[in-house]
């Protein structure tokens, strides 16, 4: 697929023959727009997204050195290509140093220039696909597919088919580790935007002094310590899917600015005022009773009605154990995969037991469970015996008030999760899907000792 067609090229140069000799180069590929100054040029900057740049190094009003390098530190991924009439080395080599890709000279052979500009977009491209590719190696769990032959799964199985050609928001609920990420990038994946970014951004984890650069991306200068331009997720997200992940943590204030994104589909950097088209499809997922959050003044009614346009609940383990089964075996043959062990069972008497129990931690739960036992026990078949450390289950809480049987599960599933990373705090927060400041919070409150 050549997104080349699409960029956008803005050609500055103070000569009207050379700026239409690339108009007429350039118009049939991509979208072109001419500058006769550095001060017009720069309006436009402020103003449109712009892939390349092609600039002039002498204009009447600029020094085209001076505007690579404000250009460079607006947005260093905008590709500069400098236009000059003489080749002098050491024009050129400043021109590399402060970030320009290449430089053409005048007059410029029209096979040259194309086979330029598409290397720029090219590694302009590959730029952004590495961003992307690092924010999914930090995101990338054990789950690899969605297993379920409960039929309230196959239910969700046949929505997803069902909208995936639409690009309606979705938002699905579910309790905490039921997968709700797993269903959302599902939808991706099956939706025509599958060959473009599935952006993650887990609401819960990013302090909302920082959401905003985190959403939107920031200029350089734009609050102290900003001392590059970065591209928000969004921006990334560009043509793919953003998954809102606990979009119920984010405070009023953000939810305004994110519902005005989904309606005009457009936003801007912090600390800029141009403007940034988006084409982006939006997949929020809640464990929290959001109408409830409504009523109480903590979530907004119109964002909620905005990204329910297909609304997917995920039932929890416990009303759906004909599952729990299935799930056992596909993270044991997981962890057998990923260790390079032959294959392992659980025995009859352990799956029994471990269908009956009531997975308050649901799949995330039982896979931090195969996990552990997994390692631990060194036999081809896992039994009933290998189980101890699930110590804590229906008949030993029944008994209690439903505060402290919670507080007694969490506190034994802390621990556990603990153990089994040597309390490694930030790897336990990575399990626990929690952030390490709410993790050591638990610990304490909850008298965890390390």
């Amino acid at each position: 697929m050549n997104t080349s067609k699409k960029a956008t090229i803005l050609v500055v140069d103070d000569e009207n023959g050379v700026r239409q000799s690339f108009n007429m180069v350039l118009k049939d590929i991509y979208q072109v727009l001419l500058s006769a100054s550095g001060r017009e040029a720069w309006e436009i900057l402020e103003k449109k997204k712009i892939d390349i740049v092609l600039l002039d190094i002498m204009l009447p009003d600029a020094n085209g050195m001076d505007i690579l390098q404000k250009i460079k530190e607006m947005d260093p991924n905008t590709e500069v290509i400098m236009v000059t009439a003489v080749k002098e080395i050491q024009t050129a080599v400043k021109a590399i140093k402060l970030g320009a890709y290449e430089y053409i000279i005048k007059p410029f052979i029209v096979d040259d220039v194309l086979t330029i500009i598409n290397r720029a977009l090219e590694k302009k491209n590959l730029i952004e696909q590495v961003i992307y590719l690092k924010d999914e190696l930090n995101r990338y769990g054990y789950f690899e597919k969605i297993v379920g032959s409960d039929k309230k799964m196959l239910g969700i199985f046949d929505l997803i088919q069902s909208i995936c050609d639409s690009d309606g928001a979705v938002l699905i609920q579910g309790e905490s580790g039921t997968g709700k990420e797993l269903v959302a990038r599902a939808v991706h994946n099956q939706s025509s935007r599958k060959n473009h970014p599935f952006i993650v951004i887990n609401c819960a984890a990013i302090p909302m002094t920082l959401m905003e650069s985190e959403l939107f991306g920031h200029i350089k200068g734009a609050f102290t310590g900003a001392s590059s331009t970065i591209m928000g997720k969004l921006e990334l997200a560009d043509k793919g899917t953003a998954f809102l992940d606990d979009i119920d943590c984010l405070d009023v204030n953000m939810q305004a600015k994110l519902l005005r994104v989904i309606q005009e589909k457009e936003f801007e950097k912090l600390g800029s005022n141009k403007v940034i088209k988006t084409d982006v499809r939006f997949v929020a997922a809640s464990n929290k009773d959001l109408p409830d959050l409504i009523e109480k003044g903590l979530f907004r009614g119109d964002l909620f009605y905005r990204l329910n346009v297909f609304p997917i609940r995920i039932p929890p383990l416990r009303e759906r154990r004909g599952d729990v089964e299935l799930l056992l075996q596909h993270f044991l043959d997981l962890h057998s995969r990923r260790r390079g062990r032959p294959g392992r069972s659980f025995s009859r008497e352990a799956i029994n037991a471990l269908t009956e129990y009531d997975w308050p931690g649901n799949v995330r739960e039982l896979q931090n469970l195969v996990e552990r036992v997994a390692t631990i026990t060194k036999d081809s078949v896992i039994g009933l015996k290998d189980l101890a450390t699930l110590s804590i289950g229906r008949k030993h809480i029944k008994d209690m008030p439903l505060k402290e049987a919670v507080n007694a599960f969490e506190k034994q599933y802390i621990t556990e999760v603990l153990e089994s990373v040597d309390y490694s705090r930030k790897r336990a927060s990575e399990i626990l899907g929690v952030h390490r400041n709410t993790l050591l919070s638990r610990m304490t409150e909850l008298g965890i000792k390390e």
